[in-house]
């Protein structure tokens, strides 16, 4: 779009006036991440479609879709998140922020418009297209399009900037759970399980959400900086004052690193989340804890939900340390503390320590969330601000890869283990223990990140577009 357009969408618009608060920009961010993280309560609709026919749950009809139909849905829109963001990263920097978000809202929104079709025609290939391929375009633009720009208002707190906004998408499922379930409810009564019409409603409803995050984000003025920031002098090889383009940064051995280290956090992370539920209610049963002592299926959906909360609140807490402590080191904590701790949970089951399993289980998902949050910074340190947007979309190739592999590898590997006669907390040993093992190729990875050669800098005094 021509620099004199007068559309709204146009980046001139977006560009911040003298005197403007930067503090106005994360709830611009996190008015996107807070719907599509809705995404990581998707598992809330899968009963439900799973009995459109029969409109039992606890009895599926012969044609109402099966448990493995359902899953794909999810796992196309995580794939389509990493393969969205890679293509379009470097088109968000060149057009902005604001027709960024424009776009995710419409994907997103309009994803569930198109599934809830799929619902009503019970024609799956619909829903697969729609909130799998459509909706995780959306995912992939939103998740991306507050980065660059949240790490250019803060300059001197990037860690912060980036987990106020990541923070919104690990909290998205404690809003967009208990809303689909309220609105399947209130709708049972007109539409097979209530499905069709709530994918209608919520559809409409993050639209209008995200809406408020595509008109109220600003860009900084070229050669902004925050009152009475200096631009440090470079304080660490591993902090670079220089930039790297979209393109060079993924020729670096540095960008691959990274990439090891984001898909081993994600897979092993995958492996709490597929497994917290089933193996708390089955290693602390009656059985092991004695009649009535047991955990119910009601607490194991406490114990998830907590689980989302610490989900949440690491990708602050983590990121935000971060900028004290270095990202290098802080991921030494998430990879190599993570490796005690993921082998340590199986011998906890086995012992029927309640409380201990779940404190680390918290602490663990705490760094899962954490790792989300942390690596735009930790591209900004390695590759500057340039075109970190790109580049941070480019990487999220790491998470789809490992949205599709983590629950491969943990229900093979679970599966195998009751197939062996195995029940209870033996039956998960192998997945923690593989998990643990994953985290230890991701920490020799980021033990191998160096600074980023000169050669492969840009030069001073060529200009780079930020979209070229």
């Amino acid at each position: 779009m021509a620099e004199n357009s007068t559309s709204l969408l146009d980046r001139s618009r977006t560009v911040a006036g003298p005197g403007y608060n930067r503090w106005l920009v994360p709830p611009a961010a996190l008015a996107i991440h807070l719907a599509i993280g809705q995404a990581y309560a998707f598992s809330v609709f899968k009963k439900p479609m799973g009995a459109l026919i029969s409109g039992n749950v606890d009895a599926p009809a012969p044609d109402d879709w099966t448990a493995g139909q359902l899953a794909v849905i999810f796992s196309i829109a995580i794939v389509l998140l990493g393969l969205s963001a890679a293509v379009f990263g470097k088109w968000l920097e060149r057009v902005g922020p604001r027709k960024a978000m424009m776009a995710s809202a419409l994907c997103f929104g309009g994803g569930f418009l198109i599934a809830s079709l799929g619902v009503h025609l019970h024609q799956i290939w619909l829903v697969y297209f729609g909130y799998g391929f459509v909706g995780g375009c959306g995912l992939g633009i939103g998740y991306i399009s507050p980065v660059s720009t949240l790490i250019k208002w803060f300059p001197d707190r990037p860690g912060v900037a980036t987990g106020m906004a990541i923070m919104g998408f690990g909290g998205g499922a404690m809003i967009g759970s208990p809303l689909a379930v309220a609105l399947m409810a209130q709708f049972k009564d007109v539409a097979p399980m209530g499905v069709a019409p709530t994918f209608i409603v919520m559809g409409l409803i993050y639209l209008a959400f995200m809406m408020f995050g595509v008109f109220t984000i600003r860009v900084p003025a070229e050669g902004w900086k925050p009152e009475g920031y200096v631009v440090p002098a470079q304080s660490s090889a591993m902090i670079t004052t220089a930039n790297v383009d979209a393109d060079n940064a993924i020729k670096t051995p540095q960008f691959w690193m990274l990439w090891v280290v984001l898909c081993m956090n994600v897979t092993a992370g995958i492996g709490v989340l597929e497994s917290a539920s089933p193996l708390i209610q089955e290693s602390f049963s009656d059985t092991a804890m004695g009649a009535g002592r047991g955990v119910t299926a009601a607490a194991a959906a406490g114990f998830v939900g907590l689980l989302s909360l610490f989900n949440l609140l690491g990708r602050f807490f983590w990121s935000s340390a971060s900028d004290k402590i270095g990202r290098k080191p802080t991921y030494m904590i998430y990879l190599g503390l993570g490796v005690v701790l993921y082998a340590l949970v199986p011998t906890l089951a086995a012992g029927a320590s309640l409380t201990l399993f779940v404190v680390v289980c918290c602490v663990i998902m705490s760094m899962y969330g954490g790792g989300f949050a942390t690596i735009p910074a930790y591209l900004r340190d390695m590759f500057g601000t340039m075109q970190v947007g790109a580049i941070h979309g480019r990487l999220l190739t790491a998470w789809s890869t490992a949205g599709v592999l983590g629950p491969l590898l943990v229900n093979y590997l679970r599966d195998n283990q009751k197939a062996k006669g195995l029940t209870g907390a033996a039956a998960y040993q192998s997945v923690f223990y593989t998990m643990a093992g994953v985290l230890v190729v991701g920490f020799i990875a980021n033990l191998l990140v160096t600074a980023v050669n000169e050669r492969y800098h840009v030069k001073k005094g060529v200009t780079v577009p930020a979209g070229a």
